[in-house]
């Protein structure tokens, strides 16, 4: 079963990684999959792309969408534990040990 999902998962990443490749050059005679290139720096044609776009407040948003859900699974978690301890799941024993 696990090869079964092996072989599809790597059939499903060829065929994508294909279809999105940018080398689109003429391609050998003896080429068998797709041609990785990596054209950051440059393009095919060799000229240099502009800068990338800067995101404007970046961390800021980062911060907005981060703190919100560790909040609500502190939450999620702290009732969780409750709930635990009042049907006695995972409660330690209060052992005394005054020898």
């Amino acid at each position: 079963m696990a090869s079964l999902a092996g072989r599809f998962a790597r059939a499903f990443f060829i065929r994508n990684t294909a279809t999105l490749s940018r080398n689109t050059g003429p391609k050998s005679a003896n080429a068998t999959g797709p041609t990785f290139s990596r054209t950051a720096v440059s393009t095919t044609s060799g000229a240099v792309p502009p800068k990338p776009v800067k995101v404007p407040l970046g961390l800021t948003r980062m911060a907005i969408v981060v703190v919100p859900f560790l909040y609500v699974g502190n939450l999620i978690s702290k009732n969780f534990a409750a709930l635990l301890e009042e049907h006695e799941i995972f409660v330690p024993d209060d052992d005394d040990d005054d020898d």
